[in-house]
């Protein structure tokens, strides 16, 4: 159709955890009064990133701007009513603070203490342990070939991650924010700007400014514009494990070598990232489960650092994409010079969960006010990628 259906000030692609961040925040401003859709095709979220993540929340990351969002994300959790309660009734987001556990051996060491550094002047809760120290808090734990271990102490560990999506779905909606059953498939241009959102069945969504909140498609969306986003979709996945003995104190263990596993109820999650070399682009409809992975990338890692591991029954298993950031592992944030009313919320390289309050708040801020007022998320702005000046993160798990 030719005629616009429809005409909102916002227009967000994209309903997972980064478009409902965003869509809440910027309802709950006093100073913004205009009209926010949010288009999602997946009314479910089955085959979303956020419900198919481990869920995690950590404030060990390698550069400031990284650990600030998450001291925001430390301080959503603990006030969450203020910021999602809907007639008196608050999600619940079933946060587990059993901290993350990163281990070290004498050739990683080096760089877990200039890290730690890092952390410490940010006023990240975060131990450096001993193995003598790792053993005392977790007896269950082998350490063959651990030197040092980095463990989050407070705010640290992982949350029900739909549960959060949906919290943002309903705050969102009780602020008068609309959400569309639809499917983006493209965007109209007028003089170097967004028009229009095009939409599968048809309809073209008028809009003022456009945000890409569309995950691991994200990188489609910005093309849609004629612009290249280094944001691919790289498949994940996660096996969920009985070893008949539950150790719910256990934290979110990330081994020598990328393996990770924490506990779920009386079950494991567990998983590992591909190395760079072999982490190639995925079939953005690909959710097929290769379950040979666990056989000969996890498990004799999962047994050689604990006996309880050593017989373990896969129960489950499931595969979802991050939006990896070929460049450098960190978000896109803003708008792109060539296309200014278009806004990339992208990039999170399997951090969206945990960034997504400080994200949604910083976009907010960006679309009501031109620039960020709370916390300044600057680094991660697009030009970097045309200046070739990359903002690596190196905690990517």
């Amino acid at each position: 159709m030719s005629e616009f259906q429809q005409n909102f000030d916002i227009v967000i692609i994209g309903g997972g955890v980064i478009g409902g961040a965003t869509a809440t925040f910027l309802a709950r401003r006093e100073d913004f009064n205009g009209s926010i859709a949010v288009i999602e095709r997946d009314r479910t979220y089955e085959f979303a990133s956020t419900p198919r993540s481990m869920g995690g929340v950590r404030q060990q990351f390698t550069t400031p701007e990284n650990i600030r969002i998450s001291q925001f994300t430390a301080e959503f959790l603990r006030n969450l009513p203020d910021y999602l309660a809907v007639e008196g009734e608050t999600p619940d987001l079933s946060f587990r603070q059993n901290g993350y556990l990163f281990l070290a051996s004498s050739e990683s060491e080096t760089a877990m203490r200039r890290i730690h550094a890092t952390q410490t002047r940010e006023g990240a809760p975060v131990a450096l342990l001993t193995p003598d120290e790792i053993g005392a808090r977790f007896p269950e734990m082998r350490l063959d070939g651990v030197t040092l271990g980095s463990f989050g102490t407070e705010h640290e560990g992982w949350i029900d991650a739909f549960a959060l999506v949906q919290g943002f779905r309903k705050k969102a909606q009780s602020l008068g924010v609309a959400f569309l059953n639809e499917e983006a498939v493209g965007l109209t241009l007028d003089k170097g700007r967004v028009s229009e959102v095009q939409l599968r069945s048809g309809i073209r969504i008028g809009c003022g400014i456009a945000v890409n909140a569309a995950g691991y498609m994200s990188g489609s969306v910005a093309a849609w514009a004629g612009l290249d986003m280094p944001v691919k979709p790289r498949k994940r996945m996660v096996f969920v494990i009985d070893n008949r003995r539950p150790a719910p104190h256990w934290p979110l263990l990330i081994d020598l070598n990328g393996v990770y596993i924490r506990p779920e109820g009386r079950y494991f999650l567990c998983g590992v990232s591909p190395e760079e070399s072999e982490d190639s682009d995925a079939d953005p409809a690909d959710f097929e489960v290769d379950h040979d992975w666990f056989e000969t990338r996890i498990w004799e890692t999962l047994a050689a650092r604990a006996l309880m591991f050593e017989a373990v029954k896969v129960v489950n298993a499931w595969a979802g994409h991050y939006d990896m950031n070929l460049f450098d592992h960190n978000a896109i944030l803003g708008p792109h010079p060539d296309v200014p009313n278009l806004i990339h919320a992208t990039g999170f390289s399997g951090h969206g969960i945990q960034q997504s309050p400080a994200v949604g708040r910083g976009v907010a801020e960006l679309i009501a006010t031109g620039g960020y007022e709370s916390l300044d998320l600057s680094a991660f702005r697009v030009e970097r990628i045309a200046e070739n000046k990359p903002f690596v993160e190196e905690a990517v798990v």
